[in-house]
């Protein structure tokens, strides 16, 4: 069964940094922290709208959690914790800083239900963090992940391509430090430059380069596969679709279906290299991936059929349950 989430939004609340790159309101598209009467009842209308509670998660987004004002915080698990157990909702996710886990902090999440902690990781460079007014070090990274396993947590962590200072290299050695911490979910967030942010006003000087869109989802792409093929799930890949984005955003790499420009490159490689495996340079081949990622595989507009064809080879592509994801086998 599939696993889904009560998504509430806490924007900006608790930060003790506003980051260069951030503006909760927008990303978010909510003003004002909710009340825990408020919490009360998106969780009541949820569980009696959703057919399988079970599988479902309250989760605490858009802030740092559990750097809140501690008895706000508490009101709200409170609130939460009264929709989870047995016949309800699963359990409690949220998401917080690194540099605001401590055993205090874990012992009250675990006494009100929490069961997954995702942190803003964003980075493993600390150039890059400090460039980008995070506020915290690669370090406090590893240390909070490795206590939030300890104390039986899942383990979610998130990372932005593209941050002011960085560039392709380092940020696949960011991916490659996440993947040691193993952590069981990572978002990747490609950045999106919103107004009124640093990012944005060194946009806006020319101190702040971006590489170009198509090169983004390549890199994107190549780190997606990479962490699928490392057994880690990859529960988003680029900002969710909004108005609120789209409205203030003036430059980055927004797109409504990132992830699935990303897949569409990763299926361009792979059946690339299925198709020099099988020694086929022309005509009519057949390609089979999993059947659940044929979509994927012809890419959007048919723009991977059309790809092939142009250099002379006609690709039908046919799915099948046995083929791993990401993967592809070619054959006349």
């Amino acid at each position: 069964m599939k696993h889904s989430n009560i998504s509430i939004f806490i924007p900006h609340t608790g930060c003790p940094h506003k980051c260069s790159f951030c503006d909760q309101h927008t990303i978010s598209g909510a003003k004002k922290s909710p009340s825990a009467d408020e919490v009360r009842q998106i969780c009541e209308k949820a569980f009696n709208e959703i057919k399988s509670p079970e599988n479902t998660e309250i989760a605490f987004f858009g802030g740092s959690f559990t750097a809140i004002p501690r008895d706000y915080m508490i009101s709200l698990l409170e609130a939460a914790h009264e929709f989870v157990g047995e016949n309800k909702f699963k359990g409690i996710r949220i998401s917080t800083r690194p540099d605001y886990i401590t055993p205090e902090i874990l012992d009250i999440l675990k006494k009100y239900g929490v069961t997954a902690i995702e942190l803003g990781a964003q980075s493993m460079n600390d150039e890059v963090l400090a460039a980008n007014e995070r506020g915290h070090t690669a370090q406090d990274v590893i240390n909070a992940s490795e206590l939030i396993k300890k104390y039986g947590f899942e383990l979610g962590l998130q990372v932005m391509m593209g941050l002011y200072k960085s560039d392709p290299d380092i940020d696949h050695k960011t991916i490659k430090k996440l993947v040691e911490l193993r952590p069981k979910t990572l978002r990747i967030y490609p950045v999106v430059i919103l107004r009124n942010t640093k990012l944005a006003e060194l946009y806006e000087k020319g101190e702040y380069k971006l590489l170009p869109f198509d090169i983004m989802v390549e890199e994107c792409g190549m780190i997606l596969d990479e962490l699928v093929f490392s057994g880690i799930k990859v529960i988003k890949c680029g900002l969710h679709a909004s108005e609120f984005v789209k409205k203030d955003m003036i430059g980055g790499y927004y797109h409504p279906a990132f992830k699935e420009l990303c897949e569409n490159f990763i299926y361009l490689e792979t059946i690339q290299y299925a198709l020099n495996l099988s020694q086929i340079t022309s005509g009519d081949a057949t390609i089979v991936v999993n059947d659940k990622c044929i979509s994927k595989a012809i890419g959007q507009k048919k723009s991977n059929i059309n790809y092939f064809k142009e250099q002379g080879i006609n690709i039908k592509i046919v799915g099948s349950p046995n083929m791993p994801v990401y993967d592809a086998d070619a054959k006349r």
